[in-house]
C-alpha cells in the first residue's frame, strides 16, 4: 500500500504553538511584570504544557510517522524537524510543569547543554538545505534560547532578561513562519517559510 505525497506537512501547529508559548513566558521573563507567584507561575505552567509542550509533541509524533509509517513526506530535512518537534515538545510538557509547580531551575543545566547541541545541529541541517534559511534562522533563536537558559539555571543575574528577550524575538519569528507558510500553502504566496 502506498499513499500518496501530501503537501500539508503539520509544521505550521508546532510553530504557532511554540511562538504562543514564547510571546506568553518572554514579555514575564523580560520584564518581571506579573511578578512570580503562585498563581502566575501555574498560569504561565498551563501555557507551557498545553501551547509549546502538546502543539509541537502532536507535530513530531506526526512528521515521524508520516516520514517511516506512511512515507507522506520525503524532504529529508523533515526527519531533523520531526526530532525538534518532538524533542522541544517533551521538554516544554517539564518546563511547564516545573514551572505550574514553582521548581527550582538550577537542573535544568544539563537540559539546556543538550538543547544547545540539538539546536545547533538543527541550524546546520536548515541552513545547507535549499530555501532552508528561514528555519536555520530559527534554530539561530532556539539556539540563543538554551544559551540564555543556561544562564538562568546558574542564576546569573541577567539570565532571565536575556532569555525574555529572546523567547521574544524567536516568538516572533515563528509568528512570521505561521503566517508564511500557511498563507503559501493555502493561498499561493511565495513568502519565504518553513
Amino acid at each position: 500500500m502506498q499513499f500518496a505525497q501530501s503537501s500539508f506537512v503539520p509544521v505550521v501547529l508546532g510553530l504557532f504553538g511554540l511562538g504562543t508559548g514564547y510571546l506568553v513566558w518572554g514579555p514575564q521573563e523580560l520584564t518581571g511584570r506579573p511578578e512570580r507567584s503562585p498563581a502566575v507561575d501555574r498560569s504561565m505552567g498551563v501555557w507551557g504544557l498545553f501551547m509549546p509542550g502538546l502543539c509541537q509533541l502532536v507535530t513530531g509524533i506526526l512528521l515521524f510517522v508520516g516520514l517511516s509509517w506512511f512515507q507522506v513526506f520525503h524532504d529529508k530535512p523533515l526527519y531533523m524537524a520531526a526530532l525538534a518537534f518532538s524533542a522541544y515538545g517533551i521538554h516544554w510538557f517539564a518546563l511547564g510543569w516545573n514551572r505550574f509547580q514553582a521548581n527550582d531551575p538550577r537542573p535544568n543545566l544539563g537540559m539546556s547543554v543538550a538543547f544547545i547541541i540539538l539546536s545547533v545541529l538543527g541550524l546546520i541541517v536548515f541552513f545547507k538545505a535549499p530555501d532552508g534559511w528561514p528555519v536555520g534562522l530559527l534554530f539561530c533563536g532556539l539556539t540563543g534560547v538554551y544559551v540564555a537558559e543556561l544562564f538562568v539555571s546558574v542564576r546569573a543575574p541577567i539570565g532571565e532578561r536575556l532569555l525574555g528577550l529572546a523567547h521574544i524575538v524567536t516568538g516572533l519569528w515563528l509568528m512570521y513562519l505561521t503566517f508564511a507558510t500557511v498563507l503559501d500553502v493555502t493561498s499561493g504566496y511565495t513568502w519565504p517559510h518553513a
